[in-house]
């Protein structure tokens, strides 16, 4: 039997990656529980481009992956197949060494299976015999997480095959001295085989008469890289265990090695981010003790790092230097990028302190500075190059499409160029190496898988604005709310407003109102206030002006027959004396002295005139009274110098028409 070397298993491996040649297994529970009793499961096998379906049973699955040997083993949910970790650990120990299990929507948080295959662009129905075959498809496409809980480390023991015991004497002797010699032999071919193999262990060797009772060899390496298996023959065995870990493990199926853009944000907390040349925030980083070592490497994991961003300007000394360590190009904003806008840019993502958001908002900057650029190298790069390859071509070399593509074009060339060497004669791991790589040839897989990649990225960018879409219309919705509400309180507070104010309204009303219904009665009573007085309403204004007769009217009202009493008729004037008498009051009563021009209007209107010093007017709150005889007396007065006055004006009309007679005449006789 012909052993690999490391390098060729390593080659191996590599081919694997792109094109898988066992089967692949993809399981999904049917009916029943695996808690329960006798569950049923859906089998997919993929296998050469054909495909089988089927319902099982477990112990029929456990057997045929035992007949088959599946590269992979795929499942939506590792604990359909086990009820909890320990049986899970037994059937991961089960297993053939070269067969792994596969988690594909991810490690101890699985997605729905749904988003994962609707992200790779898998077909997917929600039953268990298409969930069984999408999750074949996506293992097979690489996509998942393989369940172990085992380690890299792996324990060969040789030992006896069988008991040293039995009849005593010579031949007893020799049948020991045998036995030990085999496990000795066998040890040392075993050994020989980890040299050949280039695969690092040590070795615990318990020497016994005649040879070795047992030997056993820890190795760095997993059961399927190993050159040796089990085995049981005769005077000898070869027992393989892996080393068993503590807990259950989830390792990606691909570590890819993609360009990124990283941003860094440096200070007594280190954080870092991880962003996709579409866009996608990949990971993220902080830590108060990591130096810069420590963040170098986990930069190395998450990929090539294309741009380093920084969130400030100029970019600050620690930046840089992760910027030349990487030999990245350098991105900074015109100005220091404001918090309100790194926290703008980073709502829809998730992150655990400050540190983590500058990072990540640098990344997503630069990533929005060169988009244009990545779509427009994207739309002009044929399908057999490598779309990242030739955008890392364009922005380290500050090139044009077209001589990225040259000189990618060129370094195919090369390689052929170096490939065509003059044969000689190969080794058997060379061969072996040269078949496997011819196999990988007539596949020819690579394009499908990147024909695979780009459909997986049209579609994230598909979904992507999809959500954008929805985003927006929410957003502006929650506007259209926004306003709606803040119309509404406006309406609120306008009509609250108006309501006090109409309340105000209303009690000033209802105030005057009580009055009014006092001077009513004032005006209706034939009670007397004091003995025998028959007393009337007085109607107080303050001010014999327009304003104060405004005031008067809102008050209490101005009626024909009212007596009213201007506290003050200084301010009187033709006009105003003109409004009381459209009112025709039953008697004016004045404080102060009234003007002429207001006298003369007043009694050519017949409306009586008295001065407040005439009467005894009496004020109750903001009410007030007279004695109806002392306002009759006033009337009578202003009769009687009513009746002189006219009498005057009548002998001065008779003295001014006799004076213009007499002018007439001198006129005419002369």
């Amino acid at each position: 039997m012909a052993y690999l070397s490391v390098d060729a298993l390593s080659l191996s491996v590599t081919v694997r990656t792109n094109a898988i040649d066992a089967p692949v297994f993809g399981v999904d529970i049917q009916s029943g529980d695996i808690r329960g009793d006798a569950p049923a499961y859906a089998l997919v096998v993929l296998s050469d481009g054909e495909i089988e379906r089927d319902v099982v049973s477990f112990r029929k699955l456990c057997r045929l992956i035992d007949d088959e040997n599946p590269a992979l083993v795929a499942t939506d949910n590792a604990y359909e197949l086990a009820a909890d970790k320990n049986e899970l650990v037994g059937f991961l120990r089960s297993l053939p060494s070269a067969t792994k299990l596969v988690q594909v929507t991810g490690d101890e948080r699985p997605e729905p299976l749904s988003r994962v295959a609707s992200r790779h662009g898998v077909p997917y129905e929600k039953k268990p015999m298409a969930e069984a075959e999408a999750a074949a498809r996506l293992a097979t496409a690489n996509v998942g997480c393989e369940v172990s809980a085992f380690t890299d480390t792996t324990t060969v023991k040789v030992a006896r095959g069988r008991s040293t015991g039995g009849g005593g004497g010579w031949s007893q002797d020799r049948f020991t001295r045998r036995i030990h010699g085999n496990v000795k032999k066998v040890a040392r071919e075993v050994e020989s085989k980890l040299d050949g193999a280039n695969l690092d262990y040590e070795q615990d060797v318990t020497e016994k008469y005649g040879g070795y009772s047992n030997a056993i060899f820890t190795v760095e390496a997993t059961p399927d890289e190993l050159p040796v298996s089990t085995h049981r023959a005769g005077d000898t065995r070869i027992e393989i265990e892996r080393e068993q870990r503590d807990g259950i493990s989830y390792e990606p199926l691909v570590k890819r090695r993609d360009r990124v853009i990283v941003g860094i944000d440096p200070g007594t907390t280190t954080a870092a981010a991880v962003v996709s040349l579409d866009g996608r925030v990949l990971a993220r980083f902080s830590s108060r003790t990591a130096d810069t070592a420590a963040v170098t490497e986990w930069l190395i994991e998450q990929g090539r790092p294309l741009i380093v961003a920084a969130d400030v300007t100029p970019i600050p000394q620690t930046v840089e230097e992760f910027r030349r360590s990487f030999e990245a190009t350098a991105w900074t904003p015109e100005s220091d990028l404001p918090v309100d806008e790194k926290l703008h840019r980073t709502r829809d993502h998730e992150y655990d302190n400050d540190h983590e958001r500058d990072a990540m908002a640098a990344a997503l900057y630069a990533y929005d500075d060169r988009e244009d650029q990545f779509d427009r190298i994207s739309d002009k790069t044929p399908p057999q190059f490598d779309r990242e390859e030739v955008i890392a071509h364009v922005v380290a070399n500050e090139s044009s499409v077209e001589a990225a593509l040259a000189e990618l074009s060129d370094e195919d060339d090369g390689d052929d160029e170096e490939s065509t060497h003059e044969p000689r004669e190969l080794t058997t791991e060379e061969q072996r190496i040269k078949d496997l790589e011819a196999q990988v040839d007539r596949l020819q897989s690579h394009t499908e898988d990147l024909q695979a990649e780009l459909a997986d990225r049209e579609d994230t960018i598909e979904t992507y604005e999809e959500e954008l879409s929805e985003a927006k219309r929410e957003e502006r919705r929650e506007a259209r709310e926004r306003r709606a509400v803040s119309r509404l309180k406006r309406e609120t507070d306008r009509l609250e407003r108006e309501r006090d104010e109409a309340q105000e309204r209303a009690d000033e009303l209802e105030a005057k109102l009580d009055r009014l219904k006092e001077l009513w009665k004032l005006d209706h009573s034939d009670a007397a206030v004091t003995g025998d007085r028959n007393l009337v309403s007085v109607k107080i204004v303050e001010q014999f002006t327009n304003r104060a007769l405004d005031d008067a009217e809102d008050e209490v009202g101005l009626t024909r027959g009212d007596i009213i009493y201007f506290r003050d008729a200084s301010g009187a004037g033709r006009s105003t004396a003109e409004r009381v008498a459209e009112i025709d009051p039953r008697v004016v009563i004045r404080g102060g002295g009234l003007s002429d021009a207001a006298d003369d209007v007043l009694f050519e209107a017949g409306i009586p005139v008295g001065s407040a010093g005439d009467v005894s007017i009496q004020e109750i709150d903001e009410l007030a009274v007279v004695d109806d005889s002392e306002i009759e007396a006033v009337i009578d007065d202003w009769e009687e110098r009513a009746e002189t006055r006219e009498r005057e004006q009548k002998a001065s009309m008779v003295d001014e028409l006799i004076s213009e007679h007499r002018a007439d005449t001198k006129s005419g006789g002369t």
